[in-house]
């Protein structure tokens, strides 16, 4: 990994109560990783991306090419069956075992949230997030193709999402379904809990927000990640702050539908939630709160970090450590979801 140096000026952080000035210092690979993930670091660090600028069609072509690479590799590690399908008005991808879906989980199905900054992932970045659930789960995956921004903004994503939800539940029992997301798609995984109990639907099964929470930045995280990955520091000068994206602007942290995990109301309301991301990534601090509100609300929820990997880091299937997680991911919504059919 880079050298970190993260310096913070008092000037910068005037309404903090104390500011740590962080001395430049050299910060090896965790000694907790594989050495599969090891290769993989480098590998990820070739990958990073460029100083694209804020430039919204350069943004979605570099991750266009590099959702396919990842896709590449999700189809060498896993078999699955894929197919375009129209549910409400929004486009989904449907994905399958190809070996079958497992008798235990015919009357299940998942619904994917896909991440992308807000602003790209469709396509390819979905399916690289639906094939090793569908596949080392055995169970039927529906990614949603929901509106991006900055053409679109809040809540277009929850009410896509919620759109195919409200669809599924003509086949499924509202305890059958389960919707998780990475990244953005974390987010809106759980801005999508607050938004189904808005609508006065049935609240699914169970949720997984990974990499992302939809509660303001807050913590250490968000400041430490981007120097340990060799990334710049943090712009924002004070946390808690609405989350940085054109999507959410001029939403602010009041609503508790857009920030339901900052919301004791709405926190109360959410079914079993699963939360999951990388130590280096900036949204360990908020999940971890969240955890923490959770459980003290009542809410069965579980939390697992993965020490010194990056934000989404399980997009790279070739490493334990994803494996680990998507069988987690399996196993969770194993445990929370229903069987009774419709």
């Amino acid at each position: 990994m880079a050298i970190a140096a993260l310096c913070c000026t008092a000037p910068t952080l005037a309404q903090h109560p104390a500011v740590l000035q962080v001395p430049s210092f050299a910060l090896p690979t965790s000694n907790q990783l594989s050495p599969e993930a090891r290769r993989v670091l480098e590998r990820m660090a070739a990958a990073k991306a460029p100083d694209l600028k804020g430039d919204i069609a350069r943004s979605r072509a570099f991750y266009g090419k590099y959702n396919d690479d990842r896709l590449a590799e999700m189809r060498r590690n896993f078999r699955t069956l894929e197919r375009h399908e129209t549910i409400a008005g929004v486009g989904v991808d449907i994905v399958t075992p190809a070996k079958g879906i497992a008798p235990r989980h015919q009357r299940r199905v998942l619904i994917n949230v896909h991440g992308g900054a807000f602003i790209w992932g469709a396509g390819s970045g979905a399916l690289v997030e639906a094939i090793p659930i569908a596949a080392t789960m055995g169970v039927e995956v529906v990614t949603v193709d929901y509106r991006l921004a900055p053409e679109h903004h809040y809540p277009a994503a929850s009410e896509d999402v919620t759109a195919v939800y409200r669809a599924l539940l003509k086949r499924y029992r509202p305890e059958n379904i389960g919707i998780y997301g990475c990244s953005a798609g974390g987010i809106i995984a759980a801005q999508s809990i607050a938004w189904i109990r808005k609508q006065g639907l049935p609240r699914p099964g169970a949720v997984g927000t990974f990499c992302g929470t939809a509660a303001p930045y807050s913590g250490d995280s968000p400041y430490i990640s981007g120097p340990v990955t060799g990334g710049p520091a943090l712009a924002v000068a004070t946390l808690p702050s609405t989350l940085p994206t054109p999507y959410l602007a001029e939403v602010p942290v009041s609503d508790a539908i857009a920030y339901p995990l900052a919301s004791d109301a709405e926190i109360k309301a959410f079914p079993p939630t699963l939360l999951l991301a990388g130590g280096r990534d900036f949204a360990v601090s908020g999940l971890t709160l969240a955890h923490r509100r959770l459980r003290a609300a009542g809410v069965p929820a579980e939390l697992y970090l993965f020490d010194g990997l990056p934000h989404a880091f399980f997009v790279w299937p070739d490493m334990p450590e994803s494996t680990e997680t998507y069988q987690i991911i399996g196993r969770f919504f194993d445990r929370y979801l229903g069987t009774r059919p419709r």
